[in-house]
């Protein structure tokens, strides 16, 4: 995002999460199929993006690193509240500067559940006792784990201009080293640039094609991308009306099935958010259990109307 852009958009708007500017019902999401719960690993990075949501960086720790034990507490959360989760996503930050990346994974994967590990797929998760864990993951649980590694833009020099010089021959490297060794693997990918959806898919399929990765480019789920997320543009409030005029029903929106968790510096314990695209909003923390998340989510941010109603982006597959 812009941070340093002027802020001049939306002025008057998003301030009361039941009632819109214009003094309408806000719309609202219910927790109607909790199929994923996230767990942000921590906004520690090797690398600084240009426009990383989450501001993560080498020296941002203001979601320190959850541990092993925290996510078990979490699982037993919704095994006792019966979420018919399907799927522990892992986020950061980069996750596998987290040392307990490994063991996180295995928990979770030990009760059943599928895992989606978000990554950049470059020197944390190349280091050696990275690599022997996933390995072992792979040996243990097969196909129920899978990485999608962030490739920014099929072209080197875009994908770097966001990332870093360098960035993408150190992703390349991870991702044969993934492709090598058998992992499932995805893709996610931005739009910063203006390319239309088609032209998009079609230069990472040829991408794809050209290294002999198994990613389909054409699956929403295996290439996922990404618009920009700028709070400087100006977009409309979601109103209860409007799931009839758009079309749309709320059960289509992530936090109709998703929550994460995150440890922020100085907390005793976690807190679960309603959005993995808010973790500095107050607003969209809901509590420190499962059962406190079961609240409506009120869709009182530019985000909720411009990524998630309007773009309809969505994290998981």
């Amino acid at each position: 995002m812009k941070d340093n852009a002027p802020q001049t958009a939306n002025i008057g708007k998003f301030k009361n999460k039941l009632v819109t500017a214009d003094g309408q019902t806000r719309a609202s999401v219910a927790l109607k199929n909790p199929e994923t719960l996230w767990f942000n690993t921590g906004t520690l990075c090797n690398i600084e993006c240009v426009n990383c949501y989450i501001a993560s960086s080498p020296t941002n720790d203001a979601l320190v690193y959850i541990t092993t034990e925290e996510v078990r507490d979490y699982l037993d959360q919704i095994e006792e509240r019966n979420w018919p989760v399907r799927e522990i996503g892992f986020t950061g930050g980069e996750p596998f500067m987290n040392p307990e990346m490994i063991d996180m994974t295995r928990v979770a994967l030990e009760r059943g559940y599928e895992v989606l590990i978000l990554t950049n797929a470059m020197l944390p998760m190349m280091r050696r006792k990275m690599r022997e864990g996933l390995l072992d993951l792979k040996r243990n649980y097969g196909n129920k784990l899978t990485l999608r590694v962030s490739v920014d833009h099929y072209r080197p020099e875009l994908h770097d201009e966001e990332r870093g010089k360098g960035s993408f021959d150190k992703t390349i490297t991870g991702m044969e080293w993934l492709r090598d060794n058998g992992f499932n693997i995805a893709v996610a990918g931005r739009t910063v640039w203006g390319d239309s959806d088609a032209d998009s898919r079609a230069g990472y399929e040829a991408f794809f094609k050209q290294h002999s990765f198994d990613i389909d480019a054409q699956n929403l789920g295996q290439t996922v991308l990404f618009p920009e997320m700028d709070e400087t543009v100006e977009v409309p409030e979601i109103t209860t009306a409007c799931w009839s005029i758009l079309d749309k029903a709320p059960e289509a929106l992530m936090c109709s099935n998703a929550r994460m968790v995150v440890k922020r510096k100085g907390a005793e314990q976690p807190a679960v958010l309603a959005c993995t695209l808010l973790p500095y909003e107050p607003e969209f923390e809901m509590g420190n259990t499962l059962a406190e998340a079961e609240a409506d989510v009120h869709l009182n941010h530019p985000h909720c109307a411009k990524f998630c109603v309007l773009g309809g982006a969505s994290c998981s597959g």
